[in-house]
């Protein structure tokens, strides 16, 4: 394909995404194929011949509510096609010094936006690097921490490792802990309940490190949450492009702003619906803020001092709610963060940034080099030898990279932060509508308390009757996402089966909120009409 080639085929593709977007409002949100569908519609085999890119082209709604929407923009969108454009393989500086210095400038950008401590930024001992997942941070993490245990209690100790994390903590640090080679046994998942809203106790997790202590274990590793997801995290999340002569003439996702006339045990293992991220103890320590399940926010001052005081690595993850945290109103919520080891946070999340975008810091990053490098003879090179450069291939799992953060840079500096602020800010509005919404229907209740866009709430039983509220829930969920119209999800809390709606698609309005209220409404008489009848 010449140059020519590319540009008409481009602005076909331009056009095919333009349109796309503009009618996603149209289809199902949730699909309504069978597995194997696929099959049917393709070839068994690839073509001989080259075909037209209009036989090629012969996922993602408003009222997607499910899980975390991943979020996506323009400036996003065009990054994403810079990246893919340019096509480098950035693993070392010298193999791209714009990439890693980029990514370097970006992130340190990002943590300033979201006021972390000065130990997590480029110009000292630590530093960001851009991660494809919450789940590969966590794992990058957990193996530097494992390693610095282990120099210091001898490598034959791996067996007496313990990890510590709260049972709303995401399945991600488990096959971290699984990769890592932390024995499952020593995998200590820890309860939480309504009375801390879901976050996970400092005197609960004293205690479980006083017990292993006692028995010679070793503390190493503590994952605390914040607004991270306990369920699955894949998502449809959409924006509008506005284009003109194959050109992005403006674009700023639909915000609509609110306005008054818009809206006047320790050897537990993770109940099987939720999904967990763990905690090292004396080597690590994993703390989410704004849970999956609920968006429960851990306090971290004291998790970090208890960290601190067992000579644990402490890990933050805020992989969803981490992005609310450039308001000023949110920022409280990670008061503490200073105490932690690392930090990190999805900007494809809830950050207008195309999947995928995951922004790690660590403040020492000697730890994560000295667990994760190579250095075989093919790459060696004057600035890599000398230490003069950052090699981000040290500070992940696999060599090759993408330009990531050229989607993040357009990001930030094609919205700004103002704008930035009012999108996080409207999602969060257009969740306490809804919150107001199932609170005025007395059938009715919302589970747990608000904090971000995720409202957490159940069709209460008739009579009372507990036995059947799970059954019934599950019953409305399954009837709600059969019509096509919305998508939500659920979780566990406390053994009662919830429904999650879960704001942060960027085409989301008012309008959107109160229409899939609607469906759950109508959805809810329906099935307590058959109950009465049954």
């Amino acid at each position: 394909m010449d140059a020519e080639q590319l540009r008409e085929n481009a602005h076909k593709m331009v056009d095919f995404i333009a349109d796309y977007y503009k009618s996603i409002e149209n289809f199902p949100v949730l699909s309504q194929v069978q597995p194997g569908y696929l099959h049917n519609l393709i070839p068994d085999s690839a073509p001989h011949h080259p075909e037209s890119l209009q036989n090629i082209l012969d996922g993602e709604s408003p009222n997607y509510f499910a899980y975390y929407p991943s979020n996506s923009s323009v400036a996003g969108f065009l990054g994403e096609m810079l990246s893919a454009g340019l096509n480098i393989v950035g693993f070392s500086w010298i193999t791209s010094p714009a990439a890693t210095e980029l990514e370097m400038i970006v992130l340190d950008w990002l943590a300033k936006l979201l006021k972390l401590p000065e130990d997590f930024l480029s110009t000292g001992q630590g530093g960001g690097v851009i991660q494809g997942t919450a789940s590969e941070a966590v794992l990058v993490v957990l193996l530097a921490a494992r390693d610095k245990a282990l120099k210091r209690v001898g490598k034959n100790s791996l067996e007496k490792l313990v990890v510590y994390a709260s049972d709303q903590t995401h399945s991600a640090l488990q096959k971290a802990c699984q990769i890592g080679g932390i024995h499952p046994q020593n995998f200590r998942v820890l309860k939480t309940d309504s009375s801390t809203n879901y976050s996970l106790s400092p005197d609960s997790l004293a205690e479980a490190i006083s017990r292993d202590l006692t028995i010679g274990l070793i503390p190493f590793f503590l994952c605390a949450t914040f607004g991270s997801l306990n369920s699955i995290v894949s998502a449809y999340c959409f924006i509008e492009l506005v284009m003109s002569d194959a050109l992005f003439a403006f674009m700023i996702i639909s915000f609509n702003l609110c306005t008054e006339e818009d809206g006047a045990s320790k050897n537990e293992q993770p109940h099987p619906e939720l999904e967990f991220q763990l905690a090292e103890e004396t080597s690590h320590l994993y703390v989410q803020v704004g849970t999956t399940s609920s968006t429960a926010v851990d306090p971290l001052l004291a998790l970090g001092n208890i960290a601190k005081s067992n000579g644990m690595w402490f890990h933050v993850d805020a992989a969803y709610a981490g992005s609310a945290c450039i308001c000023p109103e949110y920022r409280q919520y990670i008061d503490g963060v200073e105490e932690a080891d690392s930090f990190n946070m999805n900007a494809h999340k809830w950050f207008l940034t195309n999947f995928d975008c995951s922004a790690l810091w660590v403040k020492d990053r000697n730890t994560l080099i000295q667990s994760l490098s190579t250095n075989p003879e093919f790459l060696k090179n004057k600035a890599s030898q000398a230490n003069m450069v950052v090699d981000y291939k040290d500070w992940q799992i696999p060599l090759g990279r993408r330009f990531r953060s050229l989607k993040l840079w357009m990001v930030l500096r094609l919205y700004g932060l103002e704008n930035l602020q009012g999108y996080i800010r409207n999602h969060i509005q257009l969740a306490k509508h809804f919150e107001g919404l199932v609170a005025q229907d007395l059938r009715f209740e919302v589970v747990t308390p608000r904090i971000f866009s995720l409202v957490c709430f159940r069709l209460l039983p008739p009579h009372n009757d507990e036995d059947h509220g799970n059954k019934l829930n599950h019953k409305l969920l399954d009837d709600i996402n059969s019509t096509g119209k919305i998508f939500i999800s659920h979780t566990v809390l406390s053994g009662k089966y919830i429904l999650r709606f879960a704001v942060g698609a960027p085409l989301t309005e008012w309008r959107h909120v109160n229409a899939a209220w609607e469906v759950m409404q109508d959805k809810a008489s329906a099935l307590l009409a058959r109950l009465s009848i049954e």
